[in-house]
């Protein structure tokens, strides 16, 4: 096949119609077709002043001068756009007329909709530029803003732009109605096979009678796609349960208006209104069922892998789930690192209707860090409750635990301590923060002389701070104190004692490193203290770099306090299951350079 006619096109136009022209004209869309020839390449050009026009429009230009000619002077021909667009268009009155949104008869008057806040709303205000493209923005987001409240049903019935190119204003007008208010019905699930019902309705905070609302379906959903026993769920209100229940209310209503026979048609009720009934039409409107469609997880789950970390060397683990044994889920892992070895499993319940989740579960840990060797078997009982923007727990376990410190044996202990949690989260994204803060606290210990050999009370806290500087930087600032109260440090559970260095701490220190000197050995300390301020800067939406500097230690007197302080540069990289960090550390008072890899960030 002969290739087509070669021509070139220089569009002189001020931004963004420049690019508007080049990628929706037809002169530019057809060049290198190989069916383009002379005849044809004369057709676009005349008609491309209207298409020009047509597309400038959408831009809110509607005066525009438009020059178009074709220079055949060459070895190519060239065809010249000059394109002036003028005075643009700008929205003057806008009309926006609601009907409905009023509360049944025999509602409340608190029940009526926020009619000021929905115009208040509204994206297109006197004096911007029209756009089409804005123009339909607009109308979509209020319409979207009513339909995700009580009236899904709620429709454009009306919608007029008016373009006076003379005085260059548009005038807007839109009718909205409401359509019926809907409120939701009882709870109906499809799909489960293996697991109790109650796994679904203990999570749903949805009552009969609460009005429709799409944030209470989303959340609801997202609850149960947290709970790991539905590989797919979907939580709706089931429109097309009610659409004949809507048909014959509808019919009722009109009949109750008109009447069913002649003398009804020629003399309705006195009093009857068309309002009035369309009125107890939607009151009558029926409730809508929450639908919750699932597809299960598979019940059982094993899995293997190999990874290392810088923290605690190579490792390996393997880890097995059962999603129903006795009602309960499991989920238990072996893992073997170069300093740490340990085995848990642990069954959760079902969560309940107050939105408790119960656990309880067995350890086993042994650890080699910093010629501290501790073995610890412990089993626990946990309950835990909130969102994931305040999270609190109870923790109640027993632990036993042999150490030794240097190459001896310091005895064995027991304790049975008892722990409360909460965790405050308020930031723009849980996976890839840039602004806002997380904070934890914890305050526990073991008071009472009941199974445990030294009685103690423990604090802890840690916050983060995420503060963006412009589009491509951002600061991030931690912080973290603990402290220790005890009559005699031996006897308090080693996990419960203060440790700092590694990568999630005191970066250019290994992990654990800083704490209390014992021989050859680094043991845990009563009060702990540090602090961290990163700056990183991306250089594309992925990709990025940070500089740092870190700073803390612990001990068992406020008075040895001494910061041991660490700095680098490190690399960042917005990963699909989160951040990846990879830091080049110098640790000050070792002296020494450290490489650091974490994934993600603690909480």
């Amino acid at each position: 096949m002969a290739d087509g006619l070669r021509y070139r096109v220089r569009i002189d136009a001020p931004r963004p119609l420049d690019a508007l022209l080049e990628q929706n004209l037809d002169l530019e869309r057809f060049r290198g077709n190989a069916r383009i020839d002379r005849e044809q390449l004369q057709r676009m050009v005349r008609v491309a002043p209207a298409q020009i026009r047509t597309l400038v429009a959408t831009g809110g230009y509607y005066s525009p001068e438009v020059s178009v000619r074709l220079d055949e002077a060459g070895q190519e021909p060239l065809v010249l756009i000059s394109v002036q667009p003028g005075e643009p268009v700008r929205v003057g009155d806008v009309e926006l007329t609601l009907q409905g949104f009023e509360p049944p008869p025999g509602q409340p008057a608190d029940r009526r909709y926020d009619r000021d806040a929905l115009l208040a709303s509204w994206g297109l205000p006197h004096g911007a530029i029209f756009r089409q493209a804005d123009w339909e923005q607009a109308k979509r987001a209020l319409l979207r803003q009513v339909v995700q409240t009580r009236y899904p049903r709620a429709q454009l019935t009306d919608s007029q732009a008016t373009v006076d190119p003379d005085t260059h204003l548009a005038l807007l007008r839109v009718v909205l109605d409401s359509g019926p208010e809907l409120h939701f019905g009882e709870l109906r699930i499809e799909g489960l096979k293996r697991y109790p019902p109650s796994i679904i309705a203990n999570l749903n905070q949805i009552k009969p009678g609460d009005d429709y609302s799409e944030a209470a379906l989303q959340a609801f959903q997202g609850r149960l796609q947290d709970t790991g026993y539905f590989a797919t769920v979907e939580v709706s209100a089931d429109m097309s349960a009610v659409i004949g229940e809507q048909l014959e209310a509808g019919e009722a209503a009109q009949a109750k208006l008109h009447g069913q026979s002649t003398a009804a048609a020629t003399a309705p009720a006195p009093g009857t209104t068309q309002a009035e009934a369309a009125a107890e039409s939607a009151a009558s409107m029926p409730a809508l069922p929450l639908l919750v469609r699932v597809t299960e997880n598979k019940r059982k789950n094993a899995s293997a892998g190999l990874g290392y970390s810088t923290n605690t060397g190579n490792r390996a683990s393997l880890t097995y789930d059962d999603l129903s044994i006795f009602g309960l889920r499991m989920k238990s892992a072996l893992t073997l690192e170069t300093k740490k070895q340990s085995a848990h499993s642990d069954f959760y319940y079902p969560v309940t209707a107050q939105g408790y989740r119960d656990s309880v579960g067995a350890s086993f840990e042994r650890s080699d860090i910093s010629g501290e060797i501790t073995s610890v078997a412990a089993i626990s009982g946990k309950r835990a409750w909130g969102t994931p923007l305040l999270e609190r727990s109870l923790t109640l376990e027993f632990l036993s635990e042999t150490k030794t410190i240097a190459n001896v044996e310091t005895g064995s202990s027991k304790s049975l301590p008892l722990t409360y949690g909460s965790t405050w989260r308020h930031l723009d994204s849980l996976l890839f923060p840039t602004k806002g803060y997380v904070i934890n606290a914890q305050l526990g210990g073991a008071l009472l002389p009941i199974l445990t050999d030294q009685a103690f009370v423990r604090g802890y806290a840690r916050a983060v701070l995420y503060h963006p500087l412009g589009p491509h930087n951002n600061v991030i600032v931690r912080a973290e104190g603990g402290a220790l109260a005890s009559r005699e440090k031996q006897g308090v559970p080693a996990v419960y004692l203060f440790r700092a260095g590694g990568d999630q701490s005191v970066r250019g220190y290994a992990y654990q490193q800083l704490g209390i000197q014992e021989g050859t050995a680094i043991t845990g300390g009563r009060y702990l203290g540090t602090g961290s301020v990163e700056l990183q800067h991306w250089f594309k939406p992925t990709w990025g770099a940070a500089v740092f500097y870190d700073a803390g230690n612990a001990v068992d007197t406020l008075k040895d306090f001494h910061p041991k302080s660490g700095y680098g540069v490190g690399g960042r990289w917005k990963s699909p299951v989160g951040p990846i960090n990879v830091d080049l550390a110098y640790g000050h008072a070792v002296r020494k350079y450290r490489l650091h890899f974490s994934l993600g960030f603690t909480f």
